[in-house]
């Protein structure tokens, strides 16, 4: 039977509040994630006139959904050619070992 491990709590700061987050990464991930936001969260209250602390929120969570969103391109199409090259060299290990 598997068993579910307890929520683990972690206290973050971002853009001068703290935040208590609850989930099972570690302490030291948590902490990483939560100083990506806060930078992406400074650098763009530095770069506009945002006032709004949710208005600066929402602009980092598109800027980082479209980061996400290539890496996954770039994954995908690394995959597509990893799949490729694969079956290239599939092709002629096989052309190889009839020749045998």
């Amino acid at each position: 039977m598997h068993r579910m491990t307890d929520p683990r709590s972690v206290t973050v700061s971002i853009y001068g509040r703290d935040y208590t987050l609850k989930g099972e990464a570690e302490a030291a991930y948590v902490q990483k994630v939560a100083a990506l936001v806060d930078q992406k969260m400074r650098e763009i209250a530095d770069q506009s006139a945002l006032a709004s602390t949710s208005k600066v929120a929402i602009l980092v969570a598109v800027n980082l959904a479209d980061e996400l969103l290539r890496e996954r391109q770039k994954h995908q199409q690394a995959l597509a050619l990893l799949d490729e090259r694969t079956g290239q060299i599939t092709a002629f290990l096989d052309k190889e070992m009839e020749k045998l």
